[in-house]
């Protein structure tokens, strides 16, 4: 997935989170953090704690992967997982 900002990388740890059944205060215990601070996160405020943000995605079972962008106009924009997700959608049931 591609994220383009801390809402989506909050939603995102948010949803992983809910699906392995742990609590607000359960993640901020794993990560070290308070409740206030994952509240914040899921919710994209801002956050000053970017080791934070990465123990948070670890802990929910994210790798975060940096790639750098092609700078190949013909290019831009592309991205595999919506290539992917559009395929799926079009596959035949």
């Amino acid at each position: 997935m591609k994220i383009r900002s801390a809402r989506e990388i909050g939603h995102l740890i948010r949803d992983s989170r809910k699906r392995l059944g742990l609590t607000q205060a359960q993640l901020a215990a794993r990560v070290g953090a308070s409740r206030k601070w994952i509240i914040d996160l899921e919710a994209g405020r801002r956050t000053s704690d970017l080791r934070l943000v990465l123990r948070a995605a670890n802990a929910v079972g994210l790798d975060v992967h940096a790639t750098e962008r092609t700078r190949d106009p013909a290019h831009e924009g592309f991205s595999i997982d919506d290539v992917l997700i559009e395929a799926a959608r079009r596959a035949p049931e």
